[in-house]
């Protein structure tokens, strides 16, 4: 067949339903979580079932290899519960083992010392157990399906797998990716063998047939035969922890993002400083209101840079980072029409690729469900035979002994994937998510904004253009997106900001979406999937 063009300019409106909605950046995980919706699971039974499907048909970007966080809204209790998966690394990694191997300044993305434990499978199994109605077995069922019989590769994510040519051809036992050597095509049928079985075993042994046995003994096997240090111990003792979400008043709504050592915090102290701006009096593509919120941002990635580590090594100083008064100090740093210095980290008193989806069902329980590799293919290593990416999650950490996030063995490192949710006066408001590294907090930033600030439905908060402090440093260029006025880039040019417009493909990098609002009254959802990818809502 002629290769067909991917370029689209997306006119999609919002979907409504009342039942229960799931929202994923892959069609096929989004039914799969409505079908399990309609068997009646609920919201957590649906997002595991639709997240394991994402492991299938966008394995660059996540998978049973690498980590999940999720956020889970009891509509019994009006209680925000948070899960945080995210696996730790080896007993035996550390500063002074790396410096004898040759590396210092920072972890290879590509090397095995990145990979940490995958926290995925024992995260999924803890979520249906606390919160769930079914099992492991009965949700995979579409994922293995997909995985062993085969689906058509997506538009959006096929054209990112076809350009990953080269980093597969480098990886370790990277075969099953590459059918006939070559990265698929759009439309291509690609079944995954490999994965298969592991998630046949996963359904049927739980996650003691990942973390223990063939699979444990292949991803050991294979680390240490590139000289990582790995353990079964390291596997056997993993452990998922459970806690409460952080939180802030944004002109009524409470917005609530997982504790560190997650990159949450970062998208409640830029929204913190901002919110006495009153941002709504500005047009939402002025450079006045881009300025404003840039520079709360820059000023949350400063602090965020020094303080997000693993609570059970470094707790953050979090009462005194979202406290208004520490948010009044910093707002007044800020000036109107000149961007600051690269800002520092401050010192408040009292004293953290991927795939985003989310579920809301007809009793209005929610799930904010977030599970990554971190960096496209992980580490590019696959343990020999399972079809398993392993993450390079390892690679978050600094190699500075004095940082708080620096490496230790059994430390859980710095982590961006950040599920969001949100209530108001007490019931939800709305699960939401942007995925896609340093976008992360911006993108919740710049969602909630135009939802709470502008009155926009889901959809359209999602539509708008965005902007993107790059590398989420605080004296990053600033990238732009096609749709914010020339104007706007110009003025924000002679304020000081290192400015980078971007359009066409490149606008991939501004995260993927899904936003699902829930009407208390009436018990209806509208729901919002990201134009730039293949994303999309399921309702019913």
């Amino acid at each position: 067949m002629k290769q067909m063009s991917f370029d689209f300019d997306s006119r999609r409106s919002m979907v409504v339903a009342r039942r229960g909605m799931v929202g994923a950046s892959n069609p096929l995980a989004a039914q799969a979580g409505l079908d399990v919706l309609k068997q009646g699971g609920n919201a957590v039974d649906a997002a595991v079932a639709a997240g394991v499907v994402m492991n299938v048909v966008a394995p660059a970007s996540t998978g049973i290899g690498g980590d999940v966080f999720a956020l889970y809204y009891d509509a019994k209790t009006k209680k925000v519960t948070a899960l945080n998966g995210s696996g730790r690394a080896p007993q035996a990694a550390s500063i002074e083992h790396l410096t004898k191997e040759g590396i210092t300044g920072e972890i290879p993305l590509r090397s095995v010392h990145a990979v940490t434990v995958p926290g995925a499978a024992q995260a999924w199994y803890d979520l249906l157990e606390k919160f769930g109605t079914m099992t492991l077995k009965d949700v995979l069922p579409h994922a293995i399906h997909y995985a062993g019989d085969g689906y058509g590769v997506s538009p959006a994510f096929g054209a990112a797998w076809e350009s990953s040519g080269q980093t597969l051809a480098n990886g370790v036992n990277t075969e099953d990716y590459l059918p006939d050597g070559n990265p698929p095509k759009v439309g291509q049928i690609v079944k995954l063998p490999g994965l298969a079985d592991t998630l046949r075993a996963v359904a049927e042994g739980g996650p003691d047939a990942f973390y223990e046995g063939k699979i444990a003994d292949a991803i050991v096997e294979t680390v240490q035969s590139l000289g990582g240090v790995m353990t079964h111990d390291d596997l056997k003792n993993r452990k998922s922890t459970w806690g409460d979400a952080i939180s802030i008043d944004y002109h009524g709504v409470t917005v609530m993002e997982h504790p560190p050592n997650g990159q949450g915090l970062a998208a409640l102290i830029a929204m913190n400083i901002a919110k006495e701006w009153n941002l709504a009096q500005y047009a939402w593509d002025s450079p006045e209101r881009l300025h404003l919120m840039i520079e709360a941002m820059r000023l949350a990635f400063a602090d965020i840079r020094q303080y997000v580590a693993d609570p059970e090594f470094n707790p953050a100083p979090l009462e005194g980072l979202l406290s208004n008064s520490y948010a009044a100090e910093r707002r007044a740093m800020v000036s109107a029409d000149k961007a600051m210095q690269p800002p520092s980290f401050g010192t408040p008193d009292g004293s953290s690729n991927t795939i985003y989806l989310c579920v809301v069902d007809g009793d209005g329980n929610a799930c904010s469900f977030i599970n990554s590799l971190f960096h496209g293919w992980g580490s590019s290593i696959v343990a020999k035979g399972t079809g398993v990416f392993l993450q390079n999650r390892g690679a978050g950490f600094s190699l500075d002994p004095n940082h708080p996030n620096a490496l230790q063995g059994g430390k859980r490192p710095y982590h961006t994937i950040i599920p969001g949710m949100s209530l108001k006066d007490g019931e939800l408001y709305a699960p939401f998510g942007v995925m896609g590294g340093d976008m992360q907090p911006q993108g919740h930033f710049q969602v909630m904004s135009a939802m709470v600030d502008d009155d926009l439905d889901p959809q359209a908060a999602l539509n708008r253009p965005r902007w993107q402090v790059l590398g989420g440093q605080p004296d990053g260029t600033i990238a732009l997106e096609e749709g914010i006025p020339v104007k706007t880039m110009a003025k924000l040019a002679d304020m000081g900001h290192k400015v980078r417009p971007i359009s066409g493909r490149g606008r991939a990098m501004f995260g993927a979406g899904q936003i699902i609002r829930r009407d208390p009254d009436t018990g209806v959802l509208y729901g919002g999937s990201e134009p730039r990818k293949d994303g999309l809502i399921a309702g019913y």
